[in-house]
């Protein structure tokens, strides 16, 4: 049914490379298979970074973590560690993983419009010392993603400057978008009120957040 509204579909590599083009040696060159001191200053300055994973049935999963500046720790330069801090207990992350260690990750720095990607496979740990490096207000995460890196290269600014992201002066409100609580009870017909459930959200981020 969705293949018959499109007429020209782009199904092979040599489709797409003639629509494309190839890769200048210097975009190719600047692929690295381990975190150098750059990379490692990204890192430390990097708020937020997604996860991309897939299950063996290549179902996709893209997950996002924060914490302050510098949560994911460099342990080695080709060894990478992220908290995981409490959540919904879907554990979309670690589930894929344990099914399929393929990992993407791209972070992102407040201000900078150049991204950096990490592609490689992931563990799940649980070893004491290494989690108690990550432990704030005395609590230390139960699990530890540990990445192992195969791919690590900075990506062009274009997107970001499309988005105006970190453009402040001209970001809209979105106040007409509706707020999480709202959005959850409207899907699944929650018997419960906005204001109830947006407290429970509320109280959520101060008991939960680590």
């Amino acid at each position: 049914m969705t293949e018959a509204l499109f007429t020209d579909v782009v199904e092979t590599l040599e489709d797409l490379r003639a629509v494309i083009g190839s890769p200048s040696q210097l975009v190719i060159d600047k692929v690295q298979p381990e975190i150098d001191e750059m990379s490692a200053a990204w890192i430390a300055a990097s708020p937020f970074v997604l996860i991309g994973t897939a299950d063996t049935g290549g179902n996709m999963d893209v997950s996002p973590k924060g914490d302050p500046a510098g949560f994911v720790k460099v342990l080695d330069s080709k060894t990478l560690l992220i908290p995981d801090r409490p959540g919904n207990r879907r554990v979309d992350t670690l589930g894929n993983i344990i099914q399929n260690p393929k990992v993407g990750l791209i972070f992102l720095v407040p201000g900078k419009e150049e991204t950096l990607r990490v592609n490689g496979w992931a563990q799940i740990v649980r070893d004491a010392a290494l989690r108690e490096q990550f432990a704030v207000k005395g609590k230390a995460p139960a699990l530890l993603i540990v990445v192992h890196t195969e791919e690590v290269f900075f990506h062009c600014a274009k997107c970001v400057v499309r988005s105006g992201l970190w453009n402040n002066t001209e970001a809209p409100t979105n106040d007409d978008l509706p707020g999480l609580a709202e959005i959850i009870i409207r899907q699944t017909k929650l018997d419960m009120s906005v204001e109830e459930l947006e407290e429970d959200y509320r109280q959520d981020k101060i008991d939960g957040l680590y």
